[in-house]
């Protein structure tokens, strides 16, 4: 598979095997994160890595209220939580960089698990306040995301479908809407 078909193959997994990740897959994402570009380099980066079941389980009831609707991680075999050192920031053009950085650092890990057949649903719902008061995070530390990791269910539970019809997560612009060709003689 190229990268195109593996980036165009990807999508958000709510249903998870038992299954726990290989120690070897889970460095290799983990290192796909590291190895990220960032802006000076300043890779501000940090993630907590959860592989436990009664820790998963237990941070699922600390994610706030919003955060309840994504109860369907308590059965993933890992979840992480990415987060930003902002003393690692660079703000050019009055924008932070530290959460550009950290997606895409992210994001290198979500398809570094996917090639390896290891699915992922990258989250945002979640209260940053309550989640980081119970992970007991520096002062200066931002959680940008999380996401569930493991290996797909073969089948969809129900909840799974719901949320993937109602995210319409297969629905893509078509190019013509989101690239415009520069022509300064025009």
């Amino acid at each position: 598979m190229n990268f195109l078909e593996l980036a165009a193959s990807r999508h958000s997994v709510r249903d998870y095997k038992p299954d726990p990740i290989p120690k070897e897959s889970l460095d290799k994402i983990l290192e796909a994160g590291r190895v990220a570009p960032s802006a000076q380099n300043r890779q501000p980066w940090r993630y907590i890595v959860l592989t436990e079941p009664e820790q998963i389980k237990a941070l699922v009831k600390h994610t706030g209220l919003v955060g309840l609707s994504n109860f369907f991680i308590k059965s993933a075999p890992c979840v992480i939580v990415a987060c930003a050192d902002t003393k690692k920031n660079l703000r050019v053009n009055g924008q932070d960089y530290y959460l550009v950085d950290t997606a895409i650092s992210f994001q290198q890990m979500i398809l570094c698990a996917w090639e390896m057949g290891i699915g992922s649903c990258w989250m945002a719902a979640f209260s940053e306040k309550i989640l980081a008061k119970y992970l007991a995070l520096p002062k200066t530390w931002r959680i940008v995301a999380i996401s569930a990791f493991g290996y797909p269910k073969d089948e969809k539970s129900m909840w799974g479908k719901v949320v993937s019809s109602f995210a319409g997560s297969t629905k893509r612009q078509p190019i013509e809407e989101m690239v415009t060709y520069y022509d300064k003689g025009n």
